[in-house]
């Protein structure tokens, strides 16, 4: 699939047309289109787009342009982008400007990408379908009657609609691959530490990624490229001198190609039957690429979900600690400080965050601590144990990226029966492996006509260019 950004960067370097026009294109594309998908937020102000664009023109006459120079790019509302609104979707922040800039959009900024705006996105990060926004609902552009997936549904959604080549996402529990998948799109979140999360607003620290949605991986990989490095303001990114060891390594098995697939894991009850025959497809296809498929086991992966639940709750209730109407969020006034502190939250928080940071509190109590958290640290370290060995056999991990379609508006009333939808993308945060959703297909059953199948890969920690060579070959 051709690049679009290269296709824009050739057109402004052939002076076939301009920036200005590049970017007032896709706005009125994404304007038009967000009056009945609720992607965006806040499309920035002419003023402040009109600002970048002048920096991405003295870029072009000074001949120091990238690839990224004169693209549109939406991000999504956790991401702090200087002097403008940085809400995450939620009450408790909706009067707050950014200070600074986040790494990844300065990098953006650097490369002389034009950011247009901020995308809807579940309060916080927290949820699946992008129903949890304090503001509106996204809807899916392959159907506007079910959800896009979350948290990162409105910057899946604003590249599925065609109203923006790129977006940024952030992925703790597969907040890029199942939006992605729901929308028929490509998103890649890399390995941990490979993306600088400062300037991201936390939900699980551990577990957070920023990154890249795209239409096509080419797009992919020239973000990825762009935001990726070593950052000293996120002591959790990778050094480049570790970088260039790992890379060493990962060489000795460059040309292999084997895929393993833990058929016990997929055959599973609640896997719809329509992803499974799809997936089975998609892997049969495979092979006509040189890729060879391995039945494999991992043991303890059943385990991840439940493992994933306990730490993201534990972090979701440090990070929102801070967020009480005195430190940071909006600030409800009451008959003394104490009251006024349970107002703020009560008012400032919405129902997903509350339930998560509440059982977080409580799996970190004095009692309970060592008998849910400890535990859940010790099983991560089982399944990355688990991971490292069958990557020495195998190059790719593959199953479907989400065992359901996305679902209608309000069908899942049971937060539990949302949870249990991220079965698949879970294991890549515990462990902090990169993995990618790719399209694969649509569905020709009547009640879910056109909507997307996507496959997810995972890949050994800082392997992302073997997601890269996957998607190729299924000509992505």
């Amino acid at each position: 699939m051709p690049s679009l950004i290269k296709e824009i960067n050739s057109k402004i370097l052939n002076k076939e047309t301009t920036i200005e026009n590049i970017v007032n294109e896709y706005l009125n594309t994404l304007k038009s289109k967000d009056s009945s998908i609720n992607s965006m937020l806040e499309i920035y102000s002419d003023e402040y787009i009109k600002e970048q664009i002048k920096i991405a023109e003295k870029m072009l006459e000074e001949n120091k342009t990238t690839l990224l120079t004169g693209v549109p790019v939406v991000v999504k509302d956790n991401l702090c982008v200087k002097n403008q609104l940085t809400t995450a979707a939620s009450k408790m922040l909706a009067n707050y400007k950014a200070t600074y800039d986040a790494t990844v959009i300065q990098k953006l900024k650097d490369a002389g990408a034009i950011i247009v705006g901020r995308s809807n996105m579940d309060e916080f990060a927290m949820g699946g379908s992008t129903e949890n926004s304090a503001f509106m609902q996204t809807k899916n552009p392959l159907d506007i009657s079910r959800v896009p997936g979350g948290s990162s549904g409105g910057s899946a959604a604003a590249v599925a609609m065609g109203g923006v080549p790129v977006s940024l996402g952030s992925d703790t529990g597969g907040s890029i691959r199942q939006p992605a998948s729901f929308t028929g799109i490509i998103g890649l979140k890399p390995t941990y530490g490979a993306v600088s999360r400062y300037g991201l607003i936390a939900m699980g620290s551990s577990l957070d990624c920023v990154g890249p949605f795209a239409n096509n991986i080419e797009d992919i990989k020239i973000i990825f490229d762009i935001i990726k490095g070593e950052d000293a303001r996120d002591a959790t990114t990778i050094k480049n001198q570790e970088l260039e060891l790992i890379n060493k390594n990962l060489s000795q098995n460059k040309n292999r190609k084997i895929i393993g697939i833990p058929k016990k894991f997929i055959d599973q009850d609640g896997v719809d039957s329509n992803i499974r025959d799809n997936f089975y497809k998609t892997i049969e296809q495979l092979k006509k690429f040189g890729w060879e498929i391995k039945e494999i086991e991992l043991k303890n992966i059943e385990k991840a979900l439940s493992v994933y639940y306990i730490l993201m709750f534990a972090e979701v209730s440090s990070n929102l600690a801070r967020f009480d109407g005195v430190r940071y969020g909006e600030s409800i006034k009451g008959a003394t400080p104490e009251k006024s502190m349970i107002l703020s939250r009560s008012e400032g928080l919405g129902e997903e965050p509350t339930r998560r940071s509440l059982l977080g509190t409580y799996v970190l109590s004095s009692g309970y601590y060592d008998s849910y958290y400890g535990k859940a640290i010790a099983a991560r370290d089982y399944l990355k144990d688990e991971f490292k060995k069958i990557f020495q056999e195998v190059d790719l991990v593959a199953t479907p990226t989400s065992p359901v379609f996305p679902w209608k508006f309000g069908e899942k009333n049971d937060p539990l029966a949302m949870y249990l939808a991220d079965i698949f993308t879970v294991p890549a945060n515990i462990v902090g492996i990169p993995g990618i959703s790719l399209p694969t297909g649509k569905v020709n059953v009547e009640e879910l006509k056109n909507l997307s199948f996507g496959t997810q890969f995972l890949a050994e920690w800082h392997n992302e260019e073997k997601l890269f060579t996957v998607a190729e070959d299924l000509g992505l």
